[in-house]
C-alpha cells in the first residue's frame, strides 16, 4: 500500500508572529483517509511562530495521524511545497534553528517508522487543499478572536513607518 500525505503550514498576516496554521491532506491507494488543519500559535498570544514553525508542525500532524491509525507500515509519500523542510529532511539544507531543530528531530523520528519515504517537493498549485485547510484555520481563528486584526493592523502600520 501506498500512502501519500500532503502538507502545508503558514504564518499570516505577518512572518515571524504572525497566526501559524497547518493543513494536511492523506491518501491511501488514491482514497481520501484524512484532511486536517488547526491553529498552533499566535503572535497575538505572544507565541514565537514562523511559517516553517508550522509547515513541519504540519508534517509532524500528518505522520502522527498514520501512526495512530496503524500506517506506518505502509510505503509513504510526502509531497509539500516549501523547499526548505524538504531540502532539510533530504540532507541538502542543514537545520540551523533554534525553533527548527526539534521539529526536525521529531519528523525525522517519525519518518523512520515507515518501510519506504519518498519526499517531493510540489507547486503550490498541486497542494491546494493542504494550503486551504491551514487559511481555513486562520479564518476561524480571526472569527473567534476578531481583535486579533486590530493588533496585526497596528504592527503592521508600525513596521511601514
Amino acid at each position: 500500500m501506498v500512502t501519500i500525505v500532503y502538507f502545508d503550514g503558514l504564518c499570516e498576516p505577518v512572518n515571524p508572529g504572525g497566526i501559524a496554521a497547518y493543513g494536511f491532506v492523506i491518501y491511501r491507494d488514491g482514497k481520501l483517509l484524512s484532511a486536517r488543519g488547526g491553529v498552533l500559535g499566535a503572535g497575538f498570544f505572544g507565541d514565537d511562530v514562523t511559517n516553517n514553525v508550522a509547515e513541519y508542525t504540519a508534517l509532524i500532524k500528518a505522520l502522527e495521524w498514520l501512526v495512530e491509525n496503524g500506517l506506518s507500515g505502509d510505503e509513504l509519500v510526502v509531497r509539500g511545497d516549501s523547499q526548505l523542510v524538504l531540502k532539510q529532511l533530504k540532507g541538502e539544507y542543514t537545520v540551523k534553528s533554534k525553533r527548527i531543530t526539534p521539529l526536525y528531530q521529531k519528523v525525522t523520528e517519525l519518518l523512520k517508522l515507515f518501510p519506504k519515504v519518498t519526499l517531493e517537493w510540489v507547486p503550490r498549485q498541486l497542494n491546494a487543499k493542504a494550503d486551504s485547510l491551514s487559511r481555513e484555520a486562520v479564518g476561524e481563528f480571526l472569527r473567534r478572536h476578531p481583535e486579533a486584526l486590530n493588533f496585526y493592523k497596528e504592527r503592521y502600520r508600525r513596521a511601514k513607518n
